[in-house]
């Protein structure tokens, strides 16, 4: 027998244990735009952040779309008055063979370019000036210093002194940088795309039934044991229990499920799942911040906040860089005004080498995949705790699975009924032990229930119900003392039972005792989910092997895992022996990954490299895990490794393109290949930055094909 009925030591449901407070959406937004520097957008702080509640549906991103308004602007004006700085320049002129003999032609291009200077450049200069009170030069102090020397210097040369302005390559780099930024956050904001849609699922309102009567409340309203009306098409406002009606749930955007899933009386439904064509009595179970769907946002988040090592190791490669690249700047500065250089070729070189070395690339290139990563992962039921985990899912050598409930339906079936007394037939049988296991929640106890409804048995009342730990339980069922055990409970006590093939090739039986005397037995399988086949086939594509893990005898863990060509099993392991059989593959050089429920795996799943807890519906509570997968699906297992490899690989590629591309565009714009006619002006560089910048974006939002 595979639980031995253990299942009475915990059938009730599951506590949710994730109480962290609300957190408002900007929190995301904030996250997000990190690997802008804290101080890129300055200039947002003429913004007062969104205070609306974003969990029932009102907009979180407020903020953010002010701030790509605000830059969007900025760009604009700035283009405008670009044009004639630039048709204004001697150099441009030149270039393209015209004169244009402009009056005071100089001053006007000096006037627009200081419009240019302050108002476009002003989230640069911002930011310049919080990141040196700060003590840790950035990107925006590349960028600031760039402009200012600039606009200096060519201010000087307008007003007298030797030399060539740089006020049409002031305008244009500005005006390139506006226009990098603006793209760089919109593609921040469609990371968090997938995150907004949950946030704007719950409804606004909802249909409240009070004394026979149907009155609209606002969601934030609803009570616990409140008694909600869901039409057909509807949302579902607040997580519940249908109380009455059947009807068909799309959770798709929730849970991951692309099948609408059937609910009726005494089914759980999930805040923000979307009603069929049935209508719904739903009893409120939890609203707000204990919500079902509050709880996965705040997971998202907090998974977005925290960093990996990965991005660690980003955030040191831009913060070296930054410093690379001011030393570089002023050192090329120096080296040409010695080698005999005009001031204002120095001038280029140092402006130039600033601008085309900020490590802008690099400082997005980890978060806007950690963004679209967690993001989508949560749109597919993939909900990511510990992102050092989930990135490490690359080294996963060896995965063990819990049957039941992952690899299996989880849904245990009466197969076989069988009497020992003639005052007990099969369906006699079924009555008593019904009575004694209406007090139970567990899948063996709601699968004896399911046969006995389908049957038309009507359930008897029970007195003295009472749970034996690991071994069953029992209760008075019409003045008889009745027991539901498991074989463990019959050897302990040297109960004789007529001689039978009880235990022969099924995975779970169960014995009717009535009186002290054994009336018979019932026989229960556990269906081998349709999924089940398909990933254990990708993790061994993959070179991953899998092992079964689970408290069932040896025979039954066999045949499971012969069925669906597992590399092998370990049978009769009790909860607390998983962590022992765990360490035991770790000292053997394997990289572990455990899957299980989250609650009597807890040691386990804490003890593995990367642990996952499968459960469905509304746990997603599971502390010790890793990664919660919010559907028992194993296919999900395969999909969420894949992907953790996936989201590695686009982690490196935009660190070697964002590192690689400073380490060759350096030099150039250093000019040491000056001598062989090849030089990199200001406003290339600026090009080639941002043109860095948006490969990097670009690159991470192809993540998003990715996961199956």
């Amino acid at each position: 027998m595979n639980k031995d009925h253990r299942h009475h030591e915990h059938h009730s449901h599951k506590e949710q244990s994730v109480n962290k407070t609300e957190k408002t959406e900007e929190r995301l937004q904030e996250k997000t735009l990190h690997g802008h520097s804290d101080a890129m957008h300055s200039d947002t702080r003429h913004h007062p952040p969104h205070q609306g509640h974003a969990a029932h549906g009102e907009a979180g991103h407020d903020h953010h779309r002010m701030m790509i308004e605000d830059f969007k602007k900025r760009f604009w004006v700035s283009l405008v008055l670009s044009v004639p700085v630039i048709v204004l320049s001697p150099m441009v002129q030149h270039i393209l063979g015209f004169s244009l003999d402009v009056p005071y032609g100089m001053y006007i291009a000096f006037a627009l370019s200081s419009i240019i200077y302050f108002y476009g450049g002003w989230p640069f200069l911002t930011g310049l000036v919080e990141e040196v009170k700060k003590g840790a030069p950035g990107m925006m102090t590349l960028i600031g210093v760039a402009i200012s020397v600039a606009y200096v210097y060519s201010t000087a040369v307008a007003f007298g002194l030797e030399g060539m302005d740089f006020f049409w390559e002031l305008a244009t780099l500005i005006v390139i940088m506006l226009l990098g930024h603006w793209i760089e956050m919109r593609s921040v904001l469609g990371a968090s795309k997938a995150l907004e849609l949950l946030v704007s699922m719950m409804p606004s309102e909802a249909q409240v039934i009070r004394n026979g009567e149907t009155i609209t409340l606002k969601v934030e309203d609803l009570q616990p044991g409140d008694l909600i009306l869901v039409k057909p098409g509807e949302k579902v406002p607040a997580d519940g229990v249908v109380v009455q009606g059947d009807s068909y749930l799309n959770e798709s955007m929730l849970t991951g499920e692309s099948k609408p899933v059937q609910k009726r009386k005494d089914d759980n439904v999930i805040g923000g799942a979307i009603n069929g064509n049935g209508s719904l009595q739903v009893r409120v179970v939890s609203t707000g911040k204990d919500s079902y769907l509050n709880k996965v946002i705040n997971l998202v988040q907090e998974a977005q906040k925290t960093k990996s090592d990965t991005q660690r190791l980003a955030d040191k490669a831009a913060k070296w860089l930054t410093y690379v690249a001011l030393v570089a700047g002023f050192g090329t500065f120096a080296v040409w005004l010695l080698v005999g250089a005009e001031l204002d070729f120095a001038l280029e070189r140092m402006v130039t080498v600033m601008v085309i070395s900020c490590p802008h690339a690099l400082g997005l290139a980890i978060p806007l995949v950690v963004a679209i990563s967690t993001a989508v992962s949560a749109n597919n039921g993939l909900l990511i705790r510990n992102r050092t985990a989930f990135e490490n899912s690359r080294l996963i050598t060896t995965i063990i699975f819990d049957k039941t409930g992952t690899l299996t339906q989880g849904s245990h079936e009466v197969e076989q009924v069988v009497s020992f007394d003639q005052r007990f037939p099969e369906q006699e049988l079924l009555r008593l032990a019904s009575g004694v296991e209406q007090n139970s929640e567990h899948y063996i106890s709601q699968g004896i229930l399911r046969k006995v409804k389908a049957d038309g048995i009507a359930v008897p009342a029970s007195e003295n119900f009472n749970y034996l730990p690991g071994k069953g339980l029992e209760g008075t069922v019409e003045g008889s003392d009745v027991k539901v055990v498991g074989p463990n409970y019959i050897k302990e006590y040297g109960i004789q039972v007529p001689e039978s093939k009880a235990e022969e090739g099924v995975e779970t039986v169960v014995y009717v005792l009535v009186d002290q005397q054994v009336a018979g037995y019932i026989t229960m399988r556990d269906q081998i989910r349709p999924e089940s086949a398909g990933a254990i086939k990708v993790l061994k594509e993959n070179g991953i092997k899998n092992l079964l893990l689970t408290g069932d005898n040896e025979r039954v863990a066999k045949n499971v895992s012969d069925k669906l060509g597992m590399d092998g099993y370990l049978a009769n392991v009790l909860p607390h022996q998983k962590q022992e059989k765990i360490k035991e593959l770790q000292a053997q050089g394997e990289f572990v990954a455990m899957t299980g429920d989250g609650v009597n795996d807890a040691p386990a799943l804490a003890q593995a490299d990367v642990g996952i807890a499968v459960g469905s519906g509304t746990d997603v509570a599971a502390e010790t895990a890793d990664i919660i997968l919010v559907n028992s699906n194993p296919q999900d297992i395969a999909s969420l490794i894949m992907f953790g490899k996936a989201t590695y690989r686009k982690m490196i590629q935009n660190l070697i393109w964002a590192t690689g591309y400073n380490v060759i565009a350096l030099p150039l714009a250093a000019g040491v290949l000056y001598q062989q006619g090849i030089m990199v002006s200001p406003a290339i560089g600026a090009a080639l930055m941002s043109l860095s910048t948006v490969i990097v974006a670009i690159n991470a939002q192809l993540l998003r094909r990715q996961i199956k």
